[in-house]
């Protein structure tokens, strides 16, 4: 038996490579905004599957995929205008889509990997809005759910193609 060749890949993605937008835009034309403050981020795309088990199957169950649901999970850091104080826009909108019904409660998003590989997606969902609460010497941060309505659908990475750095600084 041969010895499998090692994999060329040998740098293990970082979680942080992922950037979330949400398009600002009253028009048909996106304007996407930066959502800032990330500390977690987790897209999922969840399968349905129905069982498909027929005599011909002698005895072995058998399944199929009917339908896919997507969401993203990320937890953000509550941004404010050191300032004004005024919250983020971007944070903002999501908190306002969290409290609305009908079209308002809809929001257009994109998520990508910032070093521009082939991990790109964009879609329409729903949002809950969870403040994580704390005690006096913590921060402010918020579980924002973005569940999807419609298909996320790949897109063209916007972000120029950079190859991650080693751990450590090096080249």
């Amino acid at each position: 038996m041969a010895t499998p060749t090692p994999p060329a890949e040998t740098i293990t993605a970082l979680a942080r490579r992922y950037r979330l937008e949400l398009d600002t835009s009253t028009t048909t034309t996106p304007a996407w905004t930066l959502v800032p403050g990330i500390t977690e981020f987790a897209p999922k795309i969840e399968p349905t599957q129905q069982d498909v088990t027929t005599y011909d199957a002698e005895g072995w169950s058998e399944q199929a995929v009917t339908m896919l649901a997507w969401s993203v999970e990320t937890t953000i850091a509550h941004r404010a205008h050191p300032v004004t104080g005024q919250f983020n826009a971007a944070q903002e909108a999501l908190r306002r889509a969290s409290m609305s019904f009908g079209a308002a409660s809809y929001v257009h998003v994109r998520y990508y990997d910032r070093n521009g590989a082939d991990d790109a997606y964009e879609g329409v969902g729903l949002v809950t809005w969870e403040p994580d609460g704390g005690g006096p010497d913590e921060v402010d941060t918020i579980k924002v759910t973005i569940t999807g309505s419609g298909p996320l659908k790949p897109i063209v990475n916007p972000a120029p193609s950079t190859p991650p750095k080693p751990a450590g600084g090096g080249s």
